[in-house]
């Protein structure tokens, strides 16, 4: 892609990789956790075509804003829609599922992995400020994830988990095949509920 950037410096664009982009105003924080582990070697080997976007790309104005007032009001700043909008048409494809990541969103986990499994183009929208315009919501967007009941400074580490979860879905990326069956995740996520309701002493 011409205005994003792969985080090893070079894209992938082999037929039949996975495909993820990100839109993002910290593009920088991508650049070391998606350069190592599974990650790291499914793009090497083309399994992953993986680009990160900075979103004050897509503005046009000189000071390259990104935030505006709520539409309507309310309080605090929200992403405006206009830039993501034109990043969208610029970046998507009619086979492209569309994903917002702010702490509004359905709580991500296991299950929520396995159905994004199923797509084969991901573009994946980092929230900031009080989060996203209503219209993006309701015009753009498949999906709205949070990675849990907090609030972060932005939305990059949510969307590096999520990736980092399509990693154990890609044939060839480890040497023991993918990690993310039902088999496997049941194991590995075993006795989570109860740990969760009984707190360390």
């Amino acid at each position: 892609m011409q205005r994003g950037r792969s985080c090893h410096g070079k894209g992938l664009s082999l037929v039949g990789a996975m495909k993820i982009d990100v839109l993002t105003l910290f593009p920088g924080m991508f650049a070391g956790p998606l350069d190592e582990s599974i990650i790291a070697r499914a793009r090497r080997n083309g399994l992953l075509q993986l680009s990160v976007h900075n979103l004050r790309d897509y503005t046009h104005d000189r000071h390259k804003s990104v935030d505006d007032r709520p539409f309507g009001g309310g309080p605090g700043m929200l992403l405006k829609p206009e830039p993501i909008f034109e990043a969208v048409e610029k970046l998507a494809t009619p086979r492209t599922r569309v994903i917002l990541v702010s702490p509004a969103g359905r709580t991500f986990n296991q299950a929520i992995a396995r159905q994004l499994a199923l797509a084969d183009e991901l573009l994946i929208i980092t929230g900031h400020y009080e989060g996203f315009d209503e219209r993006i919501r309701a015009r753009l967007a498949h999906d709205e994830l949070s990675i849990g009941d907090y609030v972060l400074t932005n939305g990059a580490l949510p969307a590096m988990v999520i990736i980092d979860t399509r990693g154990n879905d890609i044939r060839g990326a480890t040497d023991f095949g993918p990690r993310g069956g039902k088999a496997t995740a049941r194991r590995l996520l075993a006795g989570a509920d109860e740990r969760a309701r009984v707190p360390k002493r």
